[in-house]
């Protein structure tokens, strides 16, 4: 029998994805399972009709760029919230989930052996493909400063991966710590890829700040972000990446090899529902935001501890106290206590004494108990 490729021997399995296949096991043999494990938010959501999307357009190929409709809805979108100028011919793709953005962008900027620094906790998928674009992935430890990650850059250092607002932390950055990190980009020639899939979900209090607008010209500057993501449609596939028309064109080469377009129908369902999906999720964002407070003063109650940040609806426990490895505890909460939720080794090596915990899925008094089994099982393996 023929082998495969060697460098997929070397490819691990996203650690938050095994577990979910996991907990869908266990929900199909009829387990109710409390699920803290999952990266996306469950919203109240209308179905709009499609029987008034153009026909029969709907059933082919659009623009491998994307419907210029929705283009132009996207870079309005980033210009009037963020203040980053996105010019629709030339400078956005319509992907298929920002997830292949991520990898298409990293297929146009490395070559074998380039580095990409990606401070930790990393999100599972963006060490494995900078392996599968042969590129070398260069983890940070997450007690390392941002301020400091210069000494991290060596003269085959490409890009750094820029994911915020943070999974699984819910970090944002502060302004002075990404001005650092596109003065550094200046200095080495190098590129921001930012990840800013969890844009929308911040307080109001709590401004976004796009990588893009330290970069204008986007000269170094590449945007990756998700319209199924933020809007609570994790399963309908689309997003979009954003940078240099130079940059955008290589992009769009892998694309219409890999892709050739994301599905029509959706695209022109976003287009033509877009600011009544905005104003139906956009309060129930903010709800969930809101509740991640709660859920903070909750867990500061139990005395339990976590990485610091406001954003998303993540968070990144420390286990620390238990004997038990990341993985270990995570398959003991789960098959003892039906509780489900993510190694934290799968986000990087320095992680391994956290969990990530996501409560956007389950009621809040689901979502508490979940939590007090967490407490309860480091006690008990302390």
């Amino acid at each position: 029998m023929p082998k495969h490729a060697d460098y997929v021997d070397g490819i691990v399995r996203a650690m938050s994805i095994k577990y979910n296949n996991l907990v869908y096991e266990m929900k199909g043999q009829g387990t109710d399972v409390i699920v803290l494990s999952l990266g996306e938010a469950f919203f109240d959501i209308p179905l709009y009709p499609f029987d008034d999307l153009p026909y029969p357009d709907i059933y082919h190929y659009s623009h491998s760029r994307g419907i210029i409709e929705l283009r132009r809805r996207l870079a309005r979108y980033y210009a009037e919230q963020y203040e980053v100028p996105v010019d629709p011919d030339k400078e956005i793709i319509v992907t298929a989930g920002s997830k292949i953005a991520i990898h298409m962008a990293f297929m146009a900027i490395l070559n074998p052996g380039d580095e990409v620094i990606i401070p930790e906790p990393a999100w599972v998928s963006y060490p494995e493909q900078v392996r599968l674009c042969h590129g070398i992935p260069v983890l940070v430890p997450y007690y390392e400063s941002m301020m400091e990650i210069e000494k991290y850059v060596t003269k085959k250092t490409k890009a750094i991966v820029l994911n915020f607002p943070h999974n699984p932390r819910g970090l944002v950055l502060p302004k002075e710590e990404l001005e650092y990190l596109h003065t550094l980009a200046r200095r080495h020639n190098m590129y921001l890829l930012a990840d800013e899939a969890y844009s929308d979900f911040l307080l109001d209090e709590d401004k976004f700040i796009s990588s893009g607008w330290h970069d204008r010209a986007k000269e170094h500057s590449i945007v990756c972000n998700s319209m199924s993501k933020n809007y609570g449609m994790s399963g309908w596939r689309i997003g979009y990446v954003i940078a240099n028309s130079d940059l955008i064109f290589q992009i769009l080469k892998i694309n219409e090899h890999l892709i050739t377009c994301p599905a029509t129908i959706l695209e022109h369902y976003m287009v033509k529902h877009f600011d009544d999906v905005l104003a139906i999720t956009k309060p129930q964002i903010l709800d969930v935001v809101k509740k991640r407070k709660v859920l903070a003063t909750y867990m500061d109650s139990l005395g339990m501890t976590y990485l610091p940040g406001t954003a998303t609806f993540y968070f990144f426990v420390s286990i620390e106290k238990s004997r038990l490895t990341s993985e270990e505890f995570c398959t003991k909460l789960l098959t003892d206590h039906h509780v489900s939720t993510v190694p934290g080794l799968g986000y990087g090596q320095s992680c391994d004494h956290f969990i990530r915990v996501s409560m956007a899925t389950e009621s809040m008094e689901r979502t508490m108990y979940g939590v007090r089994m967490i407490n309860e099982l480091i006690s008990m393996t302390a």
